[in-house]
């Protein structure tokens, strides 16, 4: 009797293609509490610049304090989803803190920003709406595009042209939604959300943007790239992650209350979903009082920021069209990246190397991401082994 081959043989052939590609991932366990500036991996510390905690909260004594002081009150789990009974008095506290601090009128928690995304965008359209998506949107925006059934019409990155030309044809779908990133996570450049606001205002189109890296960042208060373009009072709804300035995890979208109840009715990521811990709700509330009280951390964020990308255009490397803490460096093929992200690494510095599908191909490059905490001499470590690299 001839060999029978496994129903999933097929994954060892995927794996080596991978391999051979230079796109095969590893577990990456860090071994140090998330503090901006160092990682422990493999036991070495390194300098880090692989974290998304930009204001460096999510080891501050304030968050700590706020579980420690309600997790033998609260318990961890929630039990349930928020829609049966898993939503408690401190979930509702954190959503009007979050209201209050978007100046909004409601908002609405998510598991995470991932789960917001795909939840608030399949429940706005569907079959017979139409989605205009720029083509570097994050991945959680485009698995929420698919999953709502609508027609997806992905416009060339930041191109309003083009989209303008793509909404001149939209006037045979119901209901029309432009959704972007404010600030795009891999290019570390800003949506032209003026523009954005204008063609969904002449089209009569909802717009929907993520607010996720920028939150906590941009804008006078922290708001983000809407505050910071004055466009608030233009948008449909803003979504935002708990995870990232805010040092927690959890997302959130915030807007109107009769978007709020609706989304709270059709969102079935909310829905489905079992709430999050109230002792992580708590440290939220935390780190949203850090983030409206101290400016500073975002003053250094924003200083450091531009000494690093105004360093690194004079080493002549190819950083994009970065606006921000998120800087890229453009090496095009994976193998070149990791080669790069391994010299770092050999120095003491760890900066990820993003490669397809996180990027489009011959796009992979190392991303760096900056936090508040991030002190001279570290950028000086990084910007002369850069130099030699």
């Amino acid at each position: 009797m001839p060999d029978q081959k496994s129903p999933s043989d097929w994954i060892r052939e995927e794996l080596r293609f991978l391999k051979q590609n230079d796109l095969l991932r590893k577990r990456t366990t860090r071994e140090s509490p998330p503090v901006a500036g160092l990682v422990q991996i493999d036991g070495r510390q390194f300098i880090n610049f692989g974290s998304n905690d930009y204001l460096g909260v999510a080891a501050s004594q304030e968050l700590v304090l706020a579980v420690q002081n309600s997790v033998s009150q609260l318990g961890v789990g929630t039990g349930a989803s928020a829609l049966v009974n898993g939503r408690g008095t401190i979930h509702r506290r954190l959503e009007e803190e979050i209201a209050r601090f978007e100046k909004c009128e409601d908002s609405l928690l998510f598991p995470t920003g991932y789960a917001a995304n795909i939840g608030v965008i399949s429940c706005l359209v569907g079959k017979g709406d139409v989605i205009y998506s720029d083509a570097l949107n994050h991945a959680s925006i485009i698995d929420g595009c698919r999953l709502s059934g609508a027609k997806i019409v992905v416009y060339p990155h930041n191109n309003i042209d083009v989209l303008s030309s793509l909404m001149r044809e939209s006037e045979q779908y119901a209901r029309k939604l432009i959704v972007t990133d404010g600030l795009f996570s891999m290019d570390g450049d800003i949506a032209k959300l003026h523009s954005l606001c204008e063609l969904a205002d002449s089209h009569h189109a909802m717009l929907v943007v993520d607010e996720a890296h920028a939150t906590g960042v941009f804008g006078s208060d922290g708001r983000g790239c809407c505050e910071l373009l004055d466009v608030e009072d233009k948008v449909t709804a803003k979504i935002g992650t708990l995870s990232k300035a805010v040092g927690c995890i959890g997302g959130f979208v915030a807007g109107k209350k009769e978007f709020i109840e609706f989304v709270f009715n059709r969102a079935r990521s909310q829905i489905f979903s079992t709430a999050i811990p109230e002792i992580n709700a708590c440290a939220a509330i935390e780190a949203l009082k850090i983030i409206q009280n101290q400016p500073q951390k975002r003053q250094r964020l924003h200083a450091v920021s531009k000494r690093v990308r105004t360093e690194i255009n004079g080493l002549g490397l190819d950083s994009g069209t970065s606006q921000s803490h998120i800087i890229p460096i453009i090496f095009g093929d994976s193998k070149s990246v990791l080669k790069a992200a391994e010299k770092l690494r050999n120095e003491g510095i760890f900066v990820p190397a993003i490669r397809p599908p996180s990027v489009p191909e011959n796009q992979a490059r190392l991303r760096i991401s900056l936090c508040a905490d991030h002190t001279p001499e570290q950028v000086d470590i990084l910007l002369k082994t850069l130099a030699k690299t």
